[in-house]
C-alpha cells in the first residue's frame, strides 16, 4: 500500500498577528518548541509506517522558506507544488492526487494542514493505519475530533452507522457549518458529533472520481495547471492561467458533503489543536501558579490568566487579567482573550491602509539568509544582513541608491563593478549608484554585514537582476 502525505502550507494565519504575517505565516513559526508547525507536521508524517516523502502545496512567496525548513530537519519532499493563486483546498488536493497517481495509480493520500498540533503522535499513527484500511476500500475518510467543549469556531460532523466492529469508524451522516453556542452545546450533549479537523485520507483515484462527478471544472483546471506547468529540480510551478480559472472551493463543499462514500474515524485523545487564535495557543502553553503563560523577558505583577510573549524587549504587567500581549520588533498586540478571534480585523485594517506590518516583519527572510531593518529616514536606511554559508545574493544594480557594506562577522566575497574583493571583519566597501555588485559568503560560518543605503528612493523593487541562482527574474520576486 502506497501512502503519500499531502501537506497544505500556503495559508496566512491572520489570527496570530503580529507574529504571523503574510510573508511569514504561522505554520513557519516555532510557537511551542524548537520546530515550526510545518516542521512538526512533516516529522509527524515521516513517522508513519510505510509513508513516502510528502507532497507540499505552497506558493511562490514561501517556497524558499519551506525548502529551508525542510532541509533543516532532513525531510526531502517528493515535490513542492507552487500555487500561483489561492483556490482553497479542493483544487490543491486535486493537483496532489494527480501527482500521487503518477507514483502509484492506487496510492492513498493523507491530507494534512500544516498548522495543527498533535501531541499524541503514536495514536495519530495508529489512526492513520486504521483509516488506510477503510480508504483502501473506496471510502473518503475524515478525522473527527471528539469535542471537549461547545466550540463555535469549528465545523461539526455527525456520525452515522458504524463501519468497523471496533466502533471507531462510521459513515458520515452530515456535515454542519460552524454553529452558535446553543447548537454547539447540543452537539456536544448529543454525543454523535465531532469537530471537523480538516484532515483526510483517501485513494487519489477515489477523490478524483468524486471530484469529477461533483466539481468537474476543478478537476479540469487542475489537470491543465499541471500539464501546462513547469517542473524544475526543486519546485512544481502550476500554470497561472489554468489554476486561476479553477473555482475556489474546499474539500468539504466540493466533495465530502456530496459523496455517498464519506466516512469519519473518531480521533479521541490526540490532543489536537489547530491554533486558530492566540487563546487557543494559550490553552496548550504551560502556565504558572497564576495561570499566566510567560514567554521571553516578562515581569508580571498581580497578573492572572494572561498569555504574554516578549520577543525583543521586556514586557511588564501590573494588575491585569485575561489578556493576550504579544511583543514583536515593530508591533505590539494587546487583546482581551474573549476577543482574540477578532485580531484578523486589525490585519484587514492594515491591509486596507497599505501598511507593511500585515505582510512582513522587520526581519525579512530570503533564500540566501535574511535582512533586518535597523533605522530609516527620508534618504537613508540601515540594515543588518546575514548570508548563510555558501549562499550568494543576485548579481544586481540599483538606479536610485548607493550602498556602504561593513563586515561584522565572517568573510565576504564581493563583486563591486570590475573589482572582486575578499573582506573580513571590520573591513568595508562602497557600492556607487548604478554599479553592478554581488555579495557571497564563501566561508563555513554565517556572514553578517551592516548595510547603509543612501539615495532618493530606497524601495526593495529598485533591483535590476543580471544573474540569480534561485531563479528569480524580477525585482518583486522573493
Amino acid at each position: 500500500m502506497t501512502l503519500i502525505p499531502v501537506i497544505l502550507c500556503g495559508g496566512s494565519g491572520s489570527r496570530l498577528w503580529p507574529m504571523s504575517r503574510g510573508g511569514y505565516p504561522k505554520q513557519y513559526l516555532s510557537l511551542l518548541d524548537e520546530h515550526s508547525l510545518v516542521q512538526q507536521t512533516a516529522l509527524r508524517s515521516k513517522g508513519i509506517s510505510g509513508a513516502l516523502a510528502p507532497i507540499f502545496i505552497s506558493n511562490t512567496d514561501q517556497r524558499f522558506l519551506l525548502a529551508e525548513q525542510m532541509n533543516s530537519i532532513s525531510v526531502t519532499p517528493h515535490n513542492i507544488v507552487l500555487e500561483p493563486v489561492g483556490r482553497n483546498t479542493a483544487p490543491a488536493v486535486a493537483v496532489a492526487a494527480i501527482l500521487a497517481q503518477r507514483v502509484n495509480p492506487e496510492a492513498l493520500i493523507l491530507v494534512l494542514p500544516s498548522d495543527h498540533v498533535i501531541p499524541n503522535q503514536a495514536l495519530f499513527h495508529q489512526l492513520v493505519q486504521q483509516a488506510s484500511a477503510i480508504a483502501a476500500n473506496g471510502k473518503l475518510v475524515t478525522f473527527g475530533i471528539k469535542p471537549e467543549s461547545a466550540h463555535t469556531g469549528y465545523g461539526y460532523i455527525r456520525r452515522g452507522a458504524a463501519l468497523a466492529a471496533d466502533g471507531a469508524c462510521f459513515e458520515v451522516d452530515r456535515f454542519v457549518e460552524k454553529p452558535d453556542l446553543k447548537r454547539a452545546q447540543e452537539f456536544v450533549d448529543d454525543g454523535h458529533y465531532y469537530w471537523n479537523s480538516g484532515m483526510f485520507l483517501f485513494k487519489a483515484s477515489t477523490y478524483l472520481a468524486e471530484l469529477g462527478q461533483f466539481s468537474p471544472a476543478i478537476l479540469k483546471q487542475a489537470e491543465l495547471a499541471i500539464a501546462n506547468g513547469q517542473q524544475d529540480p526543486d519546485f512544481m510551478r502550476l500554470d497561472p492561467a489554468a489554476f486561476a480559472a479553477s473555482p475556489a472551493d474546499s474539500i468539504d463543499y466540493a466533495v465530502m458533503e456530496k459523496t455517498a462514500h464519506a466516512a469519519v474515524i473518531e480521533a479521541e485523545g490526540l490532543g489536537w489543536n489547530d491554533i486558530g487564535s492566540w487563546t487557543a495557543l494559550a490553552e496548550i502553553t504551560p502556565k504558572d501558579a497564576f495561570s499566566n503563560s510567560q514567554i521571553g523577558d516578562v515581569i508580571a505583577e498581580n497578573t492572572r490568566n494572561c498569555y504574554i510573549r516578549a520577543d525583543h524587549r521586556m514586557v511588564a504587567t501590573v494588575g491585569v487579567q485575561d489578556l493576550i500581549i504579544i511583543e514583536t520588533a515593530d508591533a505590539i498586540l494587546v487583546a482581551h482573550q474573549d476577543q482574540a478571534q477578532d485580531v484578523k480585523k486589525i490585519v484587514e485594517r492594515l491591509n486596507a491602509s497599505g501598511r507593511s506590518e500585515s505582510v512582513t516583519h522587520r526581519r525579512v527572510y530570503r533564500p540566501w539568509g535574511w535582512y533586518e531593518g535597523l533605522d530609516e529616514c527620508q534618504r537613508f536606511q540601515v540594515k543588518r544582513i546575514l548570508v548563510s554559508p555558501g549562499r550568494s545574493l543576485s548579481l544586481q544594480m540599483h538606479h536610485h541608491r548607493a550602498e556602504h557594506w561593513i563586515v561584522v562577522k565572517g568573510t565576504a566575497l564581493i563583486v563591486n563593478g570590475s573589482q572582486e574583493l575578499l573582506l573580513s571583519e571590520n573591513q568595508s566597501t562602497y557600492i556607487p549608484l548604478g554599479t553592478t555588485h554581488r555579495l557571497t559568503n564563501p566561508g563555513k560560518i554565517p556572514l553578517e554585514i551592516i548595510e547603509v543605503q543612501s539615495g532618493c528612493y530606497l524601495g526593495e523593487d529598485d533591483i535590476v537582476r543580471f544573474e540569480d541562482q534561485y531563479g528569480r527574474q524580477t525585482a518583486t520576486e522573493v
